[in-house]
């Protein structure tokens, strides 16, 4: 837990439910707190030990502690963009979320649309600024119209999204993304039901869980509207059958086409019957109130199923 970007209080949070929820007479557990300046596991009484990075090992006393999985529970970098995946990889242990190539690959929001519109997937329209890039406010607009949200493209959490209504709020809204990465993505407003489908690996099988409906009470699905309790997550969501069929399809389609495994938790809005991704999550919040953990828990599996599952795959090589 912990990780290098804006996220990091997420995953502590995340990564204590999962600890907490983890059966300790099946699991020896240890928490291992990630961020820029050290690697450490933090025992009971919060006493820090260095993690080896050559050998992912922790020296406790006498004794050197290897670990057989690793529960990722690391919102952001380097946990959900593929650098923990192919460190670990390279080790050759076993860890909970998805592949190094999926996680880049997704966490990448203007790649991972563009990789699944060809399966039919849709998406709103874009465009795309790298930092340094002159701006064109009229070209933006041309292509997106108003209005239209600003978002950085490799961050989560609603970080650096901007509802932008005006033209002349353009250049702050693109300097607060920027903040946050040096690629943008702009994108259309989309006018409908906002909805989050998670998808997992459970039992070896592809499994779509309960779909929750978003209803912010702020402007969009913000940070507050995530965390702060400013939105109404409706679980299951109050859509049509037709609704339901149409994003569950699309949902366990992306999960399959780019070959996931693991946790996912994908958001779309409907324009119609139709739903229109937004992006995919593949380490979603893991606390109690989290979407995901909602949807299992309305799925009839419980948290200490959910995570204990994930770890019981990563061993088995699934």
């Amino acid at each position: 837990m912990g990780g290098f970007s804006s996220e990091y209080p997420i995953s502590l949070k995340s990564g204590k439910v999962v600890y907490s929820y983890l059966d300790p007479e099946k699991f020896n557990r240890y928490r291992i707190l990630i961020t820029r300046d050290r690697w450490v596991y933090v025992d009971e009484e919060e006493e820090e030990y260095p993690v080896n990075r050559h050998d992912f090992t922790v020296k406790v006393g006498k004794k050197v502690v290897a670990f057989d999985c690793v529960f990722n529970a690391i919102h952001g970098s380097p946990g959900e963009d593929g650098y923990l995946q192919a460190y670990l990889r390279l080790l050759n242990i076993p860890q909970t979320s998805c592949d190094h190539y999926q996680a880049a690959l997704t966490f990448n929001k203007r790649d991972l649309l563009s990789v699944l519109k060809p399966y039919g997937i849709r998406s709103a329209a874009s465009f795309y600024l790298n930092k340094g890039d002159k701006i064109n406010e009229d070209a933006i607009i041309k292509r997106v119209g108003l209005p239209c949200f600003v978002k950085a493209n490799k961050a989560g959490s609603s970080f650096g999204v901007t509802k932008v209504y005006k033209k002349e709020d353009l250049d702050e809204a693109i300097e607060k993304a920027y903040k946050e990465d040096d690629e943008i993505l702009i994108e259309a407003f989309l006018d409908g039901t906002e909805v989050s489908v998670g998808v997992i690996t459970y039992g070896g099988k592809t499994l779509v869980l309960p779909v929750t409906e978003i209803v912010p009470e702020n402007d969009f699905f913000d940070f507050q509207a995530k965390y702060e309790g400013k939105a109404k997550e409706i679980t299951p969501a109050r859509i049509s059958e037709k609704q339901l069929e149409n994003v569950s399809r699309a949902a366990r389609l992306a999960y399959e086409a780019i070959r996931m495994r693991g946790y996912s938790r994908s958001e779309f809005i409907f324009i119609g019957d139709e739903p229109f991704m937004l992006e995919m999550n593949t380490t979603p919040g893991l606390t109690e109130e989290s979407i995901l953990p909602q949807q299992a828990q309305a799925a009839g599996i419980t948290l200490s199923a959910l995570f204990e599952s994930a770890i019981l795959q990563a061993l088995e090589g699934i």
